[in-house]
C-alpha cells in the first residue's frame, strides 16, 4: 500500500512539472538551437512543416506548440526533445547522477570501499580549491 502511494505522489509531481511547462524557455532555447544549427525561422518553418509567423510565435511563446511540431521541430535542430524542455544542466546533472548510480550498483563490495574513498578524496580537494 505504502508503495503504490509512493508512486501516485511521484506521478502527481511528474504531471505537474508537464503541466508547468515553460514555454518562454522552450521558445529561447528552439531559437538557440536554430541560430547554432545557421537556420533562418523560415528555413526551420519549411523543415517543419509550419509557417514562419507560427515558429516566430513558438519562440517568442505566444502560442503554445503540439507535441508533433515539438517532435518535428527537434528532429529538424538534431536534438533531443529533452534538451528544448530543460537546462542542459538539469539534464547532465540528472544523467550523470543515474549513471555513476549504474556504475557503483555494478561493483563489488570491495570495490565500492575504494571508490567511496576516491570520491571522498575528490570532493575534499575539489572544496579546497574551487
Amino acid at each position: 500500500m505504502v508503495d503504490s502511494h509512493k508512486k501516485g505522489v511521484k506521478m502527481s509531481k511528474k504531471i505537474e512539472e508537464i503541466d508547468n511547462l515553460d514555454y518562454v524557455k522552450i521558445g529561447q532555447r528552439i531559437r538557440k538551437f536554430r541560430k547554432a544549427s545557421g537556420l533562418s525561422q523560415e528555413e526551420l518553418a519549411w523543415q517543419v512543416g509550419i509557417s514562419p509567423a507560427h515558429l516566430s510565435h513558438i519562440e517568442t511563446a505566444n502560442t503554445k506548440l503540439s507535441l508533433s511540431v515539438f517532435v518535428k521541430i527537434a528532429k529538424a535542430l538534431s536534438v533531443h526533445t529533452d534538451e528544448l524542455l530543460y537546462d542542459s544542466n538539469e539534464i547532465n546533472g540528472t544523467n550523470l547522477r543515474k549513471e555513476t548510480l549504474d556504475i557503483i550498483e555494478s561493483c563489488t563490495s570491495a570495490e565500492m570501499f575504494i571508490i567511496h574513498d576516491i570520491l571522498k578524496a575528490t570532493a575534499e580537494t575539489l572544496h579546497r580549491h574551487i
